[in-house]
């Protein structure tokens, strides 16, 4: 969890806003809350059609698809971007970050809209537990679109057996340590944040406005701890009965239409690390590489992340 020279410009934000101002920015979308799994899940949502659900990742919330949220409602879809457990606006719970449970949250949330499926698309975590969603519960997934995120045996493998994927997720292992990893985070007014938004990103680098408001929904109390809970269970469980269990679990393949987007200068997940993850897809699968992009490709190049997302959720029969 170390910052090189990109984020020392960083200035410091100014005075934090409300909680709820952060979590329910203004736009042309609606927000609401619905209840699934057990806990209450913040949504944004906009559009009339077939639902595309949006899956943010770390260190993010829901805003992160702020773009895409119109691109999808223009384009027929009624596009719900929800926050996380533990994220934003939605609960945080003492327990229930562990993927299965997190992926139960996401199914959870499209029968509470009165949805028969969605689509899914996912970015970093949220694209983790996308695949695990679409292994768990195949009925509720319609397509399965996931960015910047391997599938989650090819996560495990990837991070055990390559050093340089181990040494460019670094992060994760630091977050195993007990609570030092929450402090660091919100340290400064999480300026840590900011820094790790800046060099996960290519050239195209957000503006001080979008690292502000992640800086902001990262100071909501509790928000730290609940968005490192799922990585600490990533790592921990690896050898428990519960991991071993789970990696089982994944082997069954994906057999819905999938696209797998990908920055070619992400520095955290390696393009190679995300590459192998078509063996587990027995279905059309399709592998979009974003030239010049890093690890938020949704945001650093938006027009032409939502394009490639909506021409493949509109072409009936995506080709492999």
């Amino acid at each position: 969890m170390t910052a090189g020279p990109r984020g020392a410009a960083a200035s410091s934000p100014p005075p934090a806003p409300s909680p709820a101002s952060v979590v329910r920015a203004e736009g042309p979308w609606t927000h609401r809350d619905v209840a699934a799994n057990g806990a209450r899940f913040h949504i944004a949502e906009m559009g009339e059609g077939p639902l595309v659900l949006l899956l943010h990742g770390f260190p993010q919330f829901w805003w992160t698809w702020r773009h895409q949220l119109p691109a999808l409602a223009e384009a027929g879809f009624r596009a719900v971007a929800m926050d996380l457990r533990g994220v934003g606006g939605s609960d945080r719970t003492p327990r229930g970050y562990d993927p299965a449970n997190l992926a139960l949250d996401i199914t959870g949330v499209i029968r509470s809209l009165g949805e028969p499926d969605a689509a899914l698309v996912g970015h970093d975590l949220g694209g983790y537990l996308a695949w695990t969603a679409a292994v768990m519960r195949p009925k509720l997934v319609r397509r399965l679109a996931v960015s910047s995120m391997p599938h989650p045996r090819r996560w495990r493998s990837s991070m055990l057996a390559d050093v340089k994927q181990s040494a460019a997720g670094s992060y994760i292992w630091g977050f195993q340590r007990p609570w030092l990893p929450e402090r660091r985070l919100i340290a400064d007014d999480a300026a840590l944040v900011g820094r790790l938004v800046r060099e996960w990103s290519g050239p195209r680098m957000p503006d001080d406005e979008a690292v502000d408001t992640y800086r902001h929904a990262m100071s909501i109390p509790s928000t730290a701890h609940c968005s490192i809970e799922p990585y600490r269970w990533m790592v921990r469980s690896m050898a428990r009965p519960d991991g071993l269990q789970f990696n089982r679990r994944m082997k069954r393949p994906v057999r819905v239409p999938t696209l797998h987007l990908h920055g070619s200068l992400d520095p955290v997940m390696r393009t190679r690390s995300a590459a192998g993850s078509g063996e587990y897809v027995e279905a059309p699968y399709r592998w979009r590489l974003f030239d010049g992009l890093g690890h938020f490709p949704h945001e650093e190049d938006p027009v032409a992340f939502s394009t490639e997302l909506v021409n493949w959720l509109k072409d009936p029969e995506p080709d492999r």
